[in-house]
């Protein structure tokens, strides 16, 4: 799934749409001290009162919030067993073809179910499915055809799971009218956070208005903070790298290739060669292209071209075996070039600490001084501090 095709559907998280029918909800209360499922409900999704559904469809929402491979995550399905019979993807694709309701919330309770398999939760958690249909208008050929937006639309059913905490509510202090005096106010119902979701799932991912079944999109709680043992042992999933990740992989490989010294010139055009890989036109925007990649080929071509010496393929191959065990790896270009409209770079040392944007990055540089190492940054302005201008200096070594 691309970031296009989340926000259309997290759009239509809301009551009053014809794009989204949810059909029914399934919710499961679990304890955090037996971790075993307390009390289990499902119901039609249009017999809630509505307070109860604008909370729940923000919550969903807030589950599909976020940037792709930081906070939700394409993940592919492990291969399926004949023994396996609660594999997970085989629980959801049967929860989405079947008729009746009661066993699509068997399934549902099955995974519920994995959620808590060698498992210690810290504090009680709320486990709430819901199946649907999402539906999303075909596009016009020409302005000339009448067809409207709404009489053709493709048609996708969905399974959507989300995971919240309780919170035991703090005592307080109130007012009684009736008594006229202060009362201490002591509540033992937890509530559900379903402000901040710590995990959740869609199925199926889709692609091209298709939906692909062999992939399940996963959201973390946290920003590259995903929880592992739920991709692997819950979902059924193989493993993820996260931005992050992939960041830290192409530094070692880069670190392999070149050394660990680089100077700024050097590094501000590897991120200029990587990010004018990621600027695109708009006609290949519309079309929804893949985000372009790094593999050894691309990573030489990167290096050659930024002005690294002694730079060829073998040595490249042999870097990304040491560093990824894996020549075929693939980066994606978007998670290892910092944010070119930010200032994304982090400079840190002991007497300060500088942000500047990427494209500025060649006009930092480290000198030595009279035999002591300094931070060289070019300006063309005046350089103002507490509402003083610095007064130039020549330095001679």
């Amino acid at each position: 799934m691309n970031k296009k095709a989340i926000a259309a559907i997290r759009k239509q998280f809301k009551v009053e749409t014809d794009l989204m029918k949810i059909a029914d909800i399934y919710k499961v209360y679990i304890r955090q001290e037996s971790s075993e499922i307390y009390h289990e409900e499902g119901q039609p999704f249009a017999m809630l009162e509505r307070e109860q559904q604008e909370l729940f469809l923000n919550n969903f929402k807030k589950v599909l919030g976020g940037k792709l491979d930081i906070k939700l995550f394409e993940v592919k399905f492990q291969r399926q067993t004949e023994e396996q019979a609660d594999h997970t993807q085989r629980l959801l694709y049967e929860g989405l073809q079947t008729d009746e309701v009661e066993d699509w919330k068997a399934n549902m309770q099955r995974i519920a179910q994995k959620m808590v398999q060698d498992v210690q939760y810290e504090k009680d958690i709320v486990v709430t499915f819901i199946r649907g249909n999402y539906f999303k208008p075909t596009k016009r050929h020409s302005e000339e055809e009448e067809v409207a937006d709404r009489d053709e639309v493709y048609k996708n059913p969905f399974i959507l799971c989300s995971v919240n905490q309780t919170d035991l509510p703090k005592r307080s202090l109130v007012f009684d009218f009736n008594e006229k005096q202060y009362k201490a106010h002591d509540l033992i119902d937890p509530i559900i956070n379903l402000t901040s979701p710590i995990g959740g799932f869609l199925f199926p991912c889709f692609t091209d208005n298709a939906a692909d079944v062999n992939h399940i999109l996963y959201a973390a709680g946290k920003a590259n903070k995903p929880n592992y043992h739920f991709i692997e042992n819950v979902l059924d999933g193989e493993e993820i790298m996260t931005a992050e990740d992939d960041k830290a992989v192409f530094e070692e490989i880069v670190k392999e290739v070149v050394g660990e010294e680089v100077n700024t010139r050097t590094l501000a055009n590897v991120y200029d060669e990587i990010n004018s890989m990621l600027v695109v036109d708009e006609e290949q925007e519309e079309e929804e292209e893949s985000l372009p990649t790094l593999d050894t080929k691309e990573v030489e071509r990167v290096l050659k071209a930024s002005g690294v010496k002694d730079v060829d393929t073998a040595k490249v191959e042999r870097a990304f075996q040491k560093v990824i065990e894996d020549k075929t790896y693939e980066m994606k270009a978007s998670h290892v070039v910092p944010s070119y409209t930010s200032k994304s770079i982090k400079i840190e040392t002991k007497v300060a600490n500088i942000t500047i944007s990427p494209q500025d990055l060649r006009y930092v540089r480290q000198v030595t001084v009279n035999g002591k190492r300094c931070l060289l940054i070019e300006v063309e302005e005046d350089t103002m501090i507490e509402g003083f201008t610095l007064l130039p200096e020549e330095l001679i070594e």
